[in-house]
C-alpha cells in the first residue's frame, strides 16, 4: 500500500479525488490498443473523411494520412530495406510532411528520432551518431547543416522535402519559389543521392506494405533531452509510454473534449514532446483537426491563420500566449468556440494567465511534464477558475513522492525532490545504463525538481535541483554552454546560469574569466552563434576576475544565480 507521502496514497487520494471533477478517474487503462500503430489504424478508419491536419491552407483527411503514411512505411521497408527497430530521424518544422513521416516510421515498426531543425552541425552530428539513425527526412531549408556532418554519421539514406511539397501543385510551386528565391531561406547544399520525399511516397504507393507485429513494450521514440546533465541523451519512450500518457491527458481534460468535433491549434513544433503527445496523438485519437503553424514567430501571419479556423483548443508556452495577447488583431478574434487553453513547457506567468482569461473567457490550464515522462505528470483541474501558480495535481495512475537529499520522504508542505512513478515513465536513456541508474531508482524517476505539496495535493515548484535553464519551453544545459565557451582560446573559465526574462521565461547568462585580456563580448557571441542553436546563445555576458568555487574547485552556479537575483537580473 502507498504511504502517506506518495501523493496518490490512501490518505490523500480522497482529497485529490474530491478536488478533481467527478469525471476524472483515479486510474487509466494504459493498453487500450496493443500499440500506437493500432490506435492510428483505428482513428484513420473511424474518421476517414474528416480533416486531420491543415497547413498553409491545405487540408489532409485521415484517409489521405493513412494512405500516404502507408506508402512511406512501404518505402522504408521495401525501397530502402530498413528493418524493424531501425531509427529514422525527422528534421522539419510543422508541415504536413511531418505526420506522414511520423506515422510511416511507426507503422514500419521503426523508431522515430525527433530532431530540432535549428540544430547546429555539432548538435546534429551528436544526435545522429548517438541514436544510430540510418535514415533522415529533412526539409531543404536545413539541408546545408546535414551536408556538413552526414559523412561522419551512420545515416545512409537522406529523404529531402521542400516547404510546399505537400500542397496543391500550383501553390506548392509558388511557396517553394518564394521560400528559396524571394525569402532566400534555403542555403546552398550538396547531398548527392538524396531522394525527394514526394518520390519516396510515389514509389512507396506501388510497393507492398508489410504490417509488422508491434507491441506496447516496443520502442517508439528516441526523444532527446539533457536529463540531469548537459549531455544530450535519448529518452526511450515506448508505444506503451506514449499511449498511457495519451490516456492520462484525455482523462484529465474530461468533458472539455468531444470526439470528432475538436479543432486544435498546433504552434509548438511537433518534434517537441508536449505537442507530440497533447496535440498530435491526443487529437488524432479524438478525430480532431490539427492546424499546423509552421512559423509561430510570425505573429501577424499566425493570427491571420487563426481568423480562418474555428479553434476549440490552443496549446503553447507562456511566451507564445504573451506574444498573442500583445497583438492587436488577436484581441479582435472570436473566442466563442474555444474550450481548452493549455500551457506547458515553462511556467505560465500570472499576468499572462489573467490577461488570457479576461480576453478569452477561459482559464489557461498550466501543467508540468518532462521528456522522461512522455511528458505529462500533473495538470490543474479543468474546472479551476483562477491562476494559482501551482502545476496542478498528478494525472491518473501517477504516484508522486517528495524526498530529501537522503531519499527520505518529507512531510506534506516541506520542500523536497519530486519523484514519479507511472506507466508514462521512460524505459531509460538509450545505451546509457549509468545515466539511467542515476534517475531511475527502485522504479521511481527522480526529476531533480524541488517542490512542495499542499494539503489538497497541489504541487508547486520551488527550485530546480538541476541547473537546467528553461528558455521559451526548451531545455538549455549549462554544461553544454560552458563546453562551447571553453573551446575559445581566450577563455579561461566559464559558467552559465539562467536569469529571469520577460520574453522567454529565462535567458542564458554567462560569467567568464578571460585568458586573453583582449577578449570582447562580440567575440564570445560570434563563437557561440557558430556552435549553438539560437535560444542557447547567451543574452548576458559578464567578465569577472574569478568565479566562486567550492573547496574542491567546483564552480558554484547557485552563488552566481543568487548574485544575479540580488542585482535584479
Amino acid at each position: 500500500m502507498a504511504t502517506q507521502q506518495e501523493y496518490r496514497g490512501e490518505s490523500l487520494n480522497k482529497v485529490w479525488l474530491k478536488r478533481y471533477p467527478p469525471d476524472v478517474p483515479a486510474e487509466i487503462t494504459a493498453d487500450r490498443y496493443p500499440s500506437l500503430v493500432d490506435l492510428f489504424e483505428h482513428a484513420t478508419q473511424h474518421y476517414a473523411d474528416q480533416v486531420a491536419f491543415i497547413n498553409m491552407g491545405q487540408p489532409m483527411t485521415y484517409r489521405e494520412l493513412e494512405q500516404q503514411s502507408r506508402a512511406f512505411a512501404a518505402w522504408l521497408q521495401q525501397g530502402l530495406g530498413l528493418q524493424q527497430g531501425d531509427r529514422v530521424a525527422l528534421m522539419m518544422p510543422n508541415l504536413l510532411q511531418y505526420p506522414v513521416a511520423l506515422f510511416g516510421v511507426l507503422r514500419a515498426g521503426m523508431v522515430v528520432v525527433n530532431v530540432n531543425p535549428l540544430y547546429t552541425p555539432r548538435e546534429l552530428k551528436h544526435q545522429l551518431n548517438d541514436s544510430g539513425a540510418s535514415a533522415i527526412v529533412i526539409v531543404s531549408n536545413f539541408a546545408h547543416t546535414l551536408e556538413k556532418v552526414v559523412a561522419d554519421t551512420p545515416v545512409k539514406h537522406v529523404m529531402l522535402t521542400r516547404m510546399g511539397d505537400q500542397l496543391a501543385p500550383v501553390k506548392a510551386t509558388l511557396v517553394n519559389f518564394v521560400v528559396k528565391y524571394v525569402k532566400k531561406l534555403v542555403p546552398k547544399y550538396h547531398l548527392p543521392g538524396a531522394v525527394p520525399f514526394r518520390q519516396a511516397l510515389q514509389q512507396g504507393a506501388q510497393l507492398n506494405y508489410h504490417r509488422p507485429v508491434v507491441r506496447n513494450d516496443d520502442l517508439a521514440f528516441l526523444q532527446y533531452t539533457g536529463g540531469t546533465t548537459g549531455v544530450a541523451k535519448g529518452a526511450m519512450l515506448t508505444h506503451g509510454n506514449m499511449q498511457a500518457n495519451l490516456e492520462q491527458t484525455k482523462a484529465t481534460y474530461g468533458k472539455l473534449l468531444r470526439a470528432g468535433k475538436e479543432h486544435v491549434v498546433t504552434a509548438l513544433p511537433l518534434y517537441h514532446i508536449f505537442a507530440l503527445t497533447v496535440n498530435c496523438l491526443l487529437f488524432l485519437d479524438l478525430g480532431g483537426t490539427n492546424l499546423l503553424i509552421t512559423n509561430p514567430r510570425d505573429i501577424p501571419g499566425f493570427v491571420k491563420e487563426l481568423s480562418k479556423f474555428p479553434f476549440t483548443a490552443l496549446t503553447g508556452v507562456n511566451t507564445l500566449f504573451n506574444a498573442l495577447l500583445n497583438d492587436v488583431n488577436f484581441n479582435k478574434l472570436d473566442f466563442s468556440t474555444l474550450r481548452l487553453s493549455a500551457g506547458g513547457g515553462m511556467a505560465v506567468q500570472k499576468a499572462v494567465a489573467e490577461r488570457w482569461e479576461k480576453l478569452t473567457g477561459h482559464y489557461l490550464l498550466e501543467g508540468y511534464g518532462l521528456t522522461e515522462c512522455s511528458p505529462l505528470v500533473s495538470v490543474n483541474p479543468y474546472d479551476i477558475t483562477c491562476h494559482t501558480g501551482s502545476i496542478g495535481l498528478p494525472v491518473p495512475s501517477t504516484d508522486v513522492r517528495i524526498v530529501n537529499d537522503d531519499g527520505v520522504d518529507v512531510p506534506p508542505g516541506e520542500p523536497g525532490e519530486l519523484c514519479i512513478r507511472g506507466p508514462q515513465v521512460m524505459a531509460g536513456y538509450w545505451q546509457r545504463p549509468e545515466a539511467t541508474e542515476e534517475v531511475l531508482k527502485n522504479g521511481w524517476l527522480h526529476t531533480g525538481d524541488i517542490v512542495t505539496v499542499d494539503a489538497e495535493g497541489f504541487i508547486r515548484i520551488v527550485d530546480r535541483k538541476k541547473d537546467m535553464i528553461l528558455v521559451s519551453g526548451f531545455n538549455v544545459y549549462p554544461n553544454e554552454i560552458e563546453d562551447v565557451l571553453m573551446q575559445h582560446a581566450k577563455v579561461r573559465e566559464a559558467a552559465a546560469i539562467g536569469v529571469p526574462s520577460d520574453l522567454s521565461g529565462e535567458a542564458v547568462k554567462v560569467c567568464i574569466v578571460k585568458k586573453d585580456p583582449s577578449l570582447t563580448k562580440e567575440e564570445v557571441l560570434d563563437h557561440c552563434r557558430r556552435q549553438l542553436t539560437g535560444y542557447k546563445v547567451p543574452k548576458i555576458i559578464e567578465f569577472r576576475d574569478e568565479l566562486p568555487k567550492t573547496n574542491v574547485g567546483k564552480i558554484l552556479r547557485r552563488e552566481l544565480r543568487d548574485e544575479a537575483k540580488r542585482e535584479g537580473q
